[in-house]
């Protein structure tokens, strides 16, 4: 593959293909994602989807067309979609009296259901998610971070205040950095997003932002407090406990396929993927050596053994089917493909009573190949791969950190965002963000929702800070 730091567009296009994780679908921007490219979506949707359930929240589909009318009922949101949106005119051989859009998101359709449910405080809070695929018609798409067709989940929320759908903003927040961190070993920063960077429609929005290998923010989740926007153009209201209409506070938020993407940029490198154990679709493979009756008795161990770590929770794949391949290159592609674990066993193994165990990176220097006695690896195992997740938080966490600076000077400023965030000062002017784009592609990230308050000059424009705190800005995808 091409190596990162030589393109590292090209290699990411190369790896996601090479690595059997998706491949180009018929229509341009479009992907297939493959069995081993799915198996990472279900893990985590398994684990997201828990939460979500635990938090109240009930699973729904709602339509893929939307009528065009919908849209247009809360302007805002149609003019920031507007650019994104396929359009269906002719259906049936006949053309349609209403246009209908294939949905880019569903808070209008969504809105349109609420209206009809809610009646009463009672009904409140609704709680509501929907697992689906969206159409955003892409003009630079890349597989997985911005393709025309993906997959998600989208909650959507109705309160009787602000406060209360506030709780539920943040809460799904802080329930997509506990995914970030906990099952791709991704250390986002959460917070803000500024006015010029809200879902269009919304009060308030809020994301998660990870950094990418190459230096860049990747927007990994998004939570947004949508006010009484929808409401009013839905007409979303309920009876209080005197008897008074009031509309409601709704509430929207997504993660998406996009995070496959983050988690290959975030931990892979020149030999391939780098996988989390917690979202590996195999976190072992074994891999038998020898031919003819030695290969049949290493394969019959390697089956043995297979039973045994499979018995202790772990997802392990056997590769002995393949007689073909040397194993040479069998531990080159399962080091591509990312797998965090892989157990090469021969008959010198076999007549020692060991297996070989080699780590896809050493978490301590030199330690990323050792000798196992057989009947310890499947005890030991959980504690390896708990050990290498950990280590990839850690790995990442430090890059981020040794390529974000805080910077005062535009020059300073300038530099810092060719590879890396830039802490900043910012006047929250959408003009001033405009000219910083202009001339650095750069474009503020996030307000910290950790960062100490602290006041200074805009780092472009000399004006006053307007957040009270700084704000990180780098390149994004």
């Amino acid at each position: 593959m091409t190596p990162q730091s030589e393109d590292f567009s090209a290699w990411y296009n190369e790896l996601v293909v090479k690595a059997q994780l998706v491949d180009r679908g018929p229509v341009r921007g479009t992907m297939v994602i493959r069995p081993y490219g799915y198996r990472v979506w279900e893990l985590l949707q398994a684990d997201l989807d828990r939460r979500i359930k635990d938090a109240g929240h009930d699973n729904a589909v709602f339509p893929l067309f939307i009528p065009e009318s919908y849209l247009k009922r809360e302007a805002e949101h149609v003019e920031g979609f507007s650019p994104e949106l396929a359009v269906v005119t002719i259906a049936g051989g006949k053309d349609l009296e209403e246009p209908l859009v294939v949905r880019p998101t569903s808070e209008t359709v969504i809105g349109e259901y609420m209206a009809k449910w809610i009646e009463s405080h009672r009904d409140l809070p609704l709680l509501l998610n929907q697992w689906a695929n969206v159409v955003r018609w892409e003009m630079r798409p890349r597989m997985f971070l911005r393709t025309t067709e993906f997959l998600w989940q989208e909650g959507h929320t109705a309160h009787v205040d602000e406060d209360d759908a506030m709780r539920e903003t943040m809460w799904a927040l802080d329930a997509y950095a506990g995914v970030a961190r906990e099952l791709a070993a991704m250390p986002v920063v959460a917070g803000e997003k500024t006015p010029g960077e809200r879902f269009a429609g919304a009060v308030r929005t809020y994301t998660i932002e990870g950094m990418m290998r190459d230096g860049r923010a990747l927007q990994a989740g998004t939570s947004h407090y949508l006010g009484t926007n929808f409401a009013k153009a839905f007409e979303i209201q309920y009876q209080d406990e005197d008897g008074q209409l009031k509309l409601a506070h709704t509430t929207s938020w997504g993660m998406s396929t996009r995070m496959i993407g983050g988690v290959i940029m975030t931990h892979g490198d020149d030999k391939g993927l780098v996988l989390p154990p917690r979202l590996a679709p195999y976190q072992v493979v074994i891999v038998p050596i020898g031919r003819k009756e030695q290969g049949e008795r290493t394969a019959a161990e390697a089956r043995r053994l297979g039973a045994a770590i499979k018995a202790m929770g772990i997802r392990v794949h056997v590769d002995d089917n393949r007689p073909q391949l040397t194993p040479g290159y069998k531990f080159n592609e399962w080091e591509m493909r990312g797998v965090p674990v892989r157990i090469e066993l021969g008959m010198r193994d076999l007549e020692n009573g060991v297996a070989t165990v080699v780590r896809r990176l050493p978490t301590v220097e030199g330690q990323g190949k050792e000798q196992i006695p057989l009947e310890k690896v499947p005890e030991l195992l959980p504690g390896v791969l708990a050990d290498f997740q950990a280590f990839l938080l850690a790995r990442a966490e430090a890059f981020r950190d040794e390529h974000t600076a805080t910077v005062d000077s535009w020059d300073d400023f300038t530099a810092q965002v060719t590879g890396g965030w830039a802490n900043a000062f910012h006047c929250g002017r959408g003009e001033c963000e405009d000219d910083i784009k202009a001339d650095t592609a750069a474009t503020p990230r996030v307000i910290p929702e950790q960062a100490p308050e602290e006041s200074g000059v805009c780092v472009k424009c000399g004006r006053p800070s307007a957040y009270g705190k700084r704000v990180l800005f780098g390149k994004a995808y």
